[in-house]
């Protein structure tokens, strides 16, 4: 009879071999090189011609627990490719602060799923992004150079650029398709013809000369699959580079496509629309806009009939989770906030879910494309909370009293005062009685103003208030609760971004100068409440919070119909932005957030026009 000892050893040593064995072929396969290029009109992925039908979804914008679901419903679809933004700022956590590991920052880790999944990816790393994204991507301490001006020829820009993207090459270059990753193009800029449009007042060649520039980077740092640039197909000329493939943007027609693409690029294709809109972006206080399936089912056909190209911009939108929501411009509204939901009415929903619209594409694709298309993944569980009780409570307007402000004899911005997100309340003292006008013309983004603790109205850039008529007594307190709602991430005024209040108050058109207390609230992390805390007071900005039970894991949407304005943390996790106004009036909470047993919940309400006590919970969203 064989030694037990000597028996038990021989079958370590087997496994041992099976294992090197299998992590030697696992190796080979994983590191397989391919070739990707743009040659005789065509896109060929190992010298074979090739169409790319493409959704976008952005892995910052969902839980890392849910990328690979979410891929799968991409490619349950019938795409073989993702398509994602990077945004800087997601990554440059704080100056000199780089982070591409942790959670939905794993950018390496997203790209190995979507191979894994066998979906192709087109990386679009900026530096400018937009995407509806707070600053289009840039990292809002940008602004705290002088010399350094955004998105253009200017050395300190250009030098941080470089800074950016020699980071994101040292976690991305080895996943290209030519080193065995997934990776088959990658973008240069991003709708740079259509800023070119917007600011005229930038010389040309030098709009030229920066679009080169980021280029170069690119290549530089090793990124060796086809470069792209993406813009309205009329807007090709500000935008597009020599040698490199012009995508279009919105474009339905088809010849107006290859027109434009024929005139940039070797009058030849191929031919792509690095974005057709299944749907569109949505600010708070408008209606919730829609794409009828039978429209984008048309459209899309269209493409697959004249073998064009496309990415379905958004095939998932996901969620603005925290402060990450941008906004927009116009001259109707000075600013334009997106919403905390950026499910886009895209064919896959904010929580995942197949939609109709879903559906008729993926039946479109199946007369079209010649790869097996998968069934499409079970939902993920959904669950009723019921009623989350909230317990403890405290006075904002009392809390500010523990912290120590910074004083100054004139207002500062949050930039000025080192913060990038969240509230700022100014508050300044008065010797004498002031009656009048009071104005804000430097408002960046939303207010709410109390005399002596007594809200007396609301002032927003949105809808360009300004300014109220106030009454300050002998010894009282003018106190301004300001809120950065979001960078603009789109257009010429994205230059101008400061938050908080960036010009002094005006009384009667008399500047408001000395004796400013400014106490900061950046909510860069859950506050904590005092046990048996019931300090909330009707009409004064106040923090709850409370605990709440779960016993099975699953999505789940709070309704936030009965509050105001403010955000939502739960065990630490900012949901994002809520407000009245709508159309959105449900927060996402996803089961990845969650946990079984005892479950924190805190909420910063602004307005508090009534106290609040509890949360009622929904399986579905209410979005319109």
């Amino acid at each position: 009879m064989m030694n037990l000892s000597i028996f038990k050893s021989q079958i370590k040593v087997s496994v041992i071999a099976c294992l090197l064995l299998f992590g030697l072929h696992f190796l080979s396969f994983a590191q397989q090189k391919h070739s990707f290029q743009i040659k005789d009109g065509a896109f060929l992925y190992d010298g074979k011609a090739t169409q790319i039908h493409a959704g976008e979804m952005h892995f910052a914008r969902i839980p890392k627990t849910y990328w690979r679901h979410r891929l799968q419903m991409l490619k349950a679809m019938g795409l073989n490719t993702v398509a994602t933004y990077v945004f800087w700022n997601y990554h440059n956590t704080a100056p000199g602060v780089w982070d591409f590991k942790s959670e939905s920052r794993n950018l390496p880790e997203f790209l190995r799923i979507a191979q894994e999944e066998g979906m192709f990816v087109i990386l679009r790393p900026g530096p400018y992004a937009c995407a509806e994204w707070e600053f289009g991507g840039y990292p809002w301490w940008l602004q705290q150079n002088p010399a350094l001006e955004i998105r253009t020829y200017n050395k300190a820009f250009l030098d941080s650029c470089q800074v950016y993207i020699h980071q994101l090459a040292s976690q991305v270059k080895n996943l290209q398709v030519s080193k065995g990753g997934p990776i088959i193009m990658v973008q240069a800029e991003n709708e740079f013809g259509s800023y070119v449009a917007q600011r005229k007042d930038i010389p040309l060649e030098l709009h030229k000369k920066y679009n080169l520039a980021i280029k170069q980077m690119l290549l530089d740092e090793g990124f060796d699959v086809p470069l792209f640039t993406s813009d309205g197909s009329w807007l090709f000329d500000g935008g597009s580079l020599e040698g490199v493939l012009p995508t279009a943007n919105g474009e339905g027609d088809v010849v107006n496509l290859k027109n434009a693409v024929n005139k940039y690029h070797q009058n030849q294709g191929p031919y792509m629309v690095a974005e057709y809109y299944p749907g569109w972006l949505h600010h708070w206080g408008e209606p919730f806009p829609n794409v009828s399936s039978e429209e984008v089912v048309k459209q899309l056909e269209t493409y697959l009939k004249n073998g064009v190209n496309f990415n379905i911009y958004m095939a998932h939108g996901g969620t603005n989770f925290g402060f990450t929501a941008g906004a927009n411009y116009n001259e109707e509204h000075d600013i334009q906030p997106d919403l905390t939901t950026y499910d886009y009415d895209a064919p896959v929903s904010e929580a995942g879910w197949a939609t109709p619209k879903y559906l008729a594409i993926r039946e479109l694709m199946k007369k079209y494309v010649n790869y097996p298309i998968p069934e499409i993944p079970k939902p993920l569980p959904v669950v009723n909370l019921g009623k989350i009780q909230l317990t403890k409570s405290v006075d904002l307007l009392t809390l500010k009293n523990s912290l120590t402000p910074i004083k100054s004899d004139s207002v500062l911005s949050f930039e000025k005062l080192n913060q990038g997100f969240g509230y700022v309340l100014y508050s300044k003292k008065f010797t004498q009685p002031i009656q009048g006008k009071l104005t804000l013309n430097g408002l960046r983004d939303f207010a709410v103003v109390y005399v002596n603790g007594k809200k007396k109205g609301e002032l927003s850039r949105m809808d360009k208030q300004y300014s109220l008529d106030i009454d300050i007594p002998f010894n009282g307190t003018l106190e301004i609760l300001v809120e950065n709602m979001g960078r603009i991430n789109y257009g010429a005024e994205i230059v101008h971004n400061e938050k908080g209040l960036i010009t002094s108050p005006k009384i009667n058109d008399i500047p408001l100068k000395g004796n400013w207390a400014m106490y900061q609230f950046p909510f860069a992390t859950m506050p904590t409440l005092k046990e048996n805390s019931s300090l909330a007071k009707e009409a004064r900005p106040a923090i709850y919070g409370g605990t709440f039970e779960v016993k099975q894991l699953g999505d789940v949407f709070l309704d936030m119909r009965t509050w105001g304005k403010g955000i939502v943390f739960v065990n630490g996790q900012n949901l994002g932005r809520y407000w009245k106004v709508g159309p959105q009036q449900t927060l996402y909470l996803p089961s990845a957030f969650l946990k079984k047993g005892k479950n924190e919940i805190v909420v910063f309400e602004q307005l508090n026009e009534k106290t609040q006590a509890e949360i009622p919970t929904l399986a579905e969203p209410i979005l319109k």
